[in-house]
């Protein structure tokens, strides 16, 4: 390689890595944004979107998973609490359905 080259190539990955900094930071500075105390995230839900809780579970390090959804005009959210109470959205779209489905027969993979 000349002298040219890997400096080019030497520029090119200072670049990238600069780049992916500041997507990550990016990232990280919207996950802040859309994390808060989980009181001010369901009262939002509440009265922006008329959300209400429709189900939950608990997932890893004792995290609490919530599905918020309006019967009204169909919108969800789905959240994640920390047990410190701190609350992130992690999902959020329209069209939600209750569906109450039957396991299929022992034996069928279906």
């Amino acid at each position: 390689m000349t002298r040219n080259t890997t400096l080019m190539a030497m520029g090119a990955l200072a670049a990238a890595a600069v780049l992916n900094m500041m997507a990550t930071g990016t990232a990280m500075a919207q996950q802040v944004r859309n994390c808060g105390p989980r009181e001010l995230v369901v009262n939002r839900l509440a009265d922006r979107y008329g959300e209400t809780r429709q189900s939950m579970g608990l997932g890893a390090n004792n995290a609490v998973l919530e599905v918020f959804a309006s019967d009204e005009s169909g919108t969800w959210t789905v959240t994640v609490t920390s047990p410190e109470g701190m609350t992130c959205l992690i999902a959020s779209g329209q069209a939600f359905e209750e569906l109450v489905e039957a396991l299929p027969a022992k034996g069928n993979d279906a």
